[in-house]
């Protein structure tokens, strides 16, 4: 080969290298704008609909919203600032939400694991399902009423009190009633999933059905139940609103934004819903990373 034809042919690679690392550079910006682009495009309208409208009370500006937002710890409308009514949020949708856990999970593994079983309960079961968690408010405030943790428990003073007497039993069981049904649904699935192989395979080499139960049926159906954990607390986090709207709650990002509604607050509104929508993005983010690093070889298998 030549001179001139390995010039030719270098000038070609470096050039085809040149490209290639571009090309790379682009996909990698095109990833990273790609996802910012509707909510760029989103708060921009948003922002020329508000100042066309002129009325805060109808559609607040974004920056009358940021000024909520960057000051989380300041008081809005006398009852506490928006970090602390969500965190007694956070606090009200994790009772109710371990407690359908703590139900849901140990009955799906019972009802995907025994016909019999399934039989007897899911007819029932069912007869629940459809209702939405809504429509128990009348009953649950009858059986209930302004019942709290801390009557339960016997607190009558103290920041524990003041803590407690805000988390009523009768929202733990709306958010309660949100989440146990997803997880029990895809608990029962994860269960019936398992090949009944292994099953079989391990009940030859002389394991009891409780071994079955934690060493089979449980680790194969993981992946089921973190799906309906994370389907169940994003319901759950769907009902917080509804059951901070019941008689009693004096605190809760819930109760914030129907008591700003009712002065004309829409600003206060707007930054209590971002304030759910990021709470409810985040925790659906952490369930994401724990499936893909737990569970990466169920998606590989697929």
């Amino acid at each position: 080969m030549d001179k001139t034809t390995r010039s030719v042919s270098l000038s070609f690679l470096s050039i085809k290298n040149f490209l290639t690392v571009e090309v790379f550079r682009l996909d990698r910006i095109g990833s990273f704008l790609s996802p910012i682009i509707l909510p760029v495009f989103f708060i921009v309208f948003w922002q020329v609909f508000a100042v066309r409208i002129d009325n805060s009370i109808v559609l607040p500006t974004v920056h009358e919203v940021l000024d909520i937002l960057v000051k989380p710890t300041a008081n809005l409308l006398s009852i506490g600032s928006l970090i602390r009514n969500v965190l007694v949020s956070i606090l009200r949708v994790g009772l109710g939400y371990f407690a359908a856990v703590l139900i849901a999970i140990p009955l799906g593994l019972f009802i995907g694991y025994s016909k019999k079983v399934a039989e007897f309960i899911m007819p029932f079961v069912n007869l629940f399902r459809p209702i939405a968690p809504l429509a128990w408010v009348p009953l649950v405030l009858a059986w209930f009423g302004v019942t709290s943790i801390a009557t339960i428990f016997q607190i009558e003073r103290g920041s524990l009190y003041v803590l407690f007497n805000n988390i009523k039993v009768s929202m733990i069981f709306i958010i309660f009633i949100g989440a146990f049904f997803p997880i029990l649904t895809n608990s029962i699935y994860g269960v019936k999933s398992v090949r009944k192989t292994l099953i079989d395979s391990i009940l030859t080499l002389g394991a009891n059905e409780k071994d079955v139960l934690l060493k089979v049926l449980l680790p194969a159906a993981l992946p089921s139940v973190v799906t309906g954990l994370r389907i169940g607390l994003g319901v759950a986090w769907m009902c917080l609103v509804s059951a901070e709207m019941l008689p009693g709650s004096l605190a809760g990002v819930g109760y914030l934004i129907t008591h700003a509604y009712t002065v004309a607050r829409t600003d206060i509104v707007i930054a209590g819903m971002i304030a759910i929508s990021f709470v409810g993005g985040l925790l659906d983010w952490i369930f994401q990373k724990i499936e893909a690093k737990f569970f990466k070889w169920q998606s590989m298998s697929k």
